[in-house]
């Protein structure tokens, strides 16, 4: 039977690779069969038009007064231009059909390359769990969804935050009475809080997504429109190891960010007038005085000129290697990701088409980075919540530091994904191996 899946597996494996080089194939043959040669033209009118675009979103961000205004104009009027010549020449919709088919074959070929799962085991119930939760998180969810009461109905103890507890005083108090899980429902600032009391003591972790956005819930594949399924957690769930990212002492779940975004959650007003603030300080802290100077170091080089920085629990997926950017599909690779934004000028502004290859924009895959500024301390945004850290900050992870109790039936399971290498998607498309190779090199 074991040898039979194995096979299975693989065959799929081959299928989705076929699958992936078809695509491919065919996105680069649409554009040819509609327009020969001019499609490269084509190609090139909308790589102008991102640029013209980029430059746009820049002023607008960066500047105040008329050049905001035109910004604003350029953002909006050069892709609009870009879409309206294609319509004219009637090449809208083979544009469309082969960026529809080349996000196919990226994430064919992710998939196929993807290491195999191996079946979890049922948990066994935990005696005492507890669970605290923020009545007030995600606009009164604890209530909406009544997960007090069916918590305690799971067995659970159950303790409510009126905004004064520590609540990392009272998870610590929760195993000193005997606790052997415990469970959070709320959003993902309390959630690694005790997610750092529950890796110390080497407990089961429930995360119940009654946070504004849940991020990690989303992450680990949990229903976020229907908080109170995580709690079959208690009865009827699986284990998983997660790694615990590290700001100096502080724990993050998603992320830690220094800089510009960090510096405009710190301004007292964001909470209530976020689009306002944000417009008001960013010229600021992008071109002018009050702009941070970030620099990191990953091994012994190091990269200054900063104006952002991201580091993330796990890596983020690009946005164009699938139709679901801000995810995460792996929370147990023993890897940092790291994303600076280096963009002083409007010409800089305009390469960011690029992506990485501008040079305006870096990505990294690192266990550790130190991330340093011109001041003694540094704002940072650890998972959503603002607090100041003495510079220089050592970023790092403790791989498979958390033990996340998940239900085994979960709608968003995300499906592990290897990076699309095209030589290896190749190889297994003849029936040659990769698969195995490729989910290696993805840890």
């Amino acid at each position: 039977m074991e040898r039979q899946q194995r096979d299975g597996a693989r065959t799929g494996s081959v299928l989705r690779a076929r699958l992936a080089l078809l695509a491919l194939l065919c996105s680069v043959l649409v554009p040819l069969l509609v327009a020969g040669l001019r499609s490269v033209l084509w190609a090139l009118v909308g790589i102008a038009g991102l640029a013209v675009a980029a430059v746009g979103v820049w002023w607008t961000l960066a500047h105040t007064g008329a050049l905001r205004v035109l910004g604003l104009v350029l953002s909006v009027a050069a892709p609009l231009t870009v879409l309206s010549l294609y319509a004219a020449s009637g090449m809208l919709g083979p544009a469309c059909l082969s960026l529809v088919l080349w996000v196919l074959a990226v994430a064919s070929a992710r998939t196929a390359l993807a290491p195999p799962r191996s079946p979890a085991r049922r948990a066994p119930a935990p005696r005492d769990p507890w669970v605290v939760m923020n009545p007030r998180s995600g606009g009164g969810k604890v209530g909406r969804f009544g997960l007090v009461e069916k918590a305690r109905s799971a067995g659970a103890r159950v303790v409510l935050l009126d905004g004064n507890q520590d609540v990392v005083q009272l998870a610590r108090q929760a195993v000193a009475e005997g606790a052997d899980l415990l469970a959070v429902a709320g959003g993902d600032g309390t959630q690694a809080l005790v997610a750092e009391v529950a890796a110390r003591h080497d407990l089961p972790f429930v995360v119940i997504p009654a946070g504004t956005r849940n991020h990690f819930a989303l992450d680990l594949g949990l229903d976020r429109d229907d908080p109170a399924a995580a709690l079959e957690a208690l009865t009827d769930g699986v284990e998983q190891p997660v790694d615990l990212g590290f700001a100096a002492d502080r724990v993050f779940v998603n992320n830690a960010s220094f800089g510009t975004y960090a510096s405009v959650v710190a301004d007292p007003a964001y909470r209530d007038a976020k689009l306002h603030t944000t417009l008001r300080t960013l010229p600021g802290l992008l071109t002018g005085e009050d702009a941070p100077g970030l620099r990191m170091r990953a091994g012994a080089t190091w990269v200054g000129g900063l104006q952002a920085l991201l580091v993330s629990n796990n890596p983020y997926l690009r946005a164009v290697d699938a139709a679901r950017p801000g995810r995460r599909e792996r929370l147990d690779s023993g890897l940092l990701g790291v994303l600076g934004v280096r963009v002083a000028n409007t010409a800089q502004a305009a390469r960011l088409v690029r992506g990485e290859r501008s040079g305006s924009v870096m990505r990294l895959r690192v266990d550790e980075v130190v991330v340093d500024a011109d001041t003694s301390d540094i704002a940072v945004g650890i998972d959503g919540e603002h607090v100041l850290l003495p510079t220089p900050v050592v970023c790092r992870t403790e791989p498979g530091a958390l033990r996340v109790r998940v239900p085994r039936h979960r709608p968003g399971r995300p499906v592990l994904a290897a990076p699309a290498d095209w030589r290896r998607v190749a190889r297994l498309a003849r029936g040659g191996r990769g698969a195995g190779a490729a989910g290696r090199d993805s840890r």
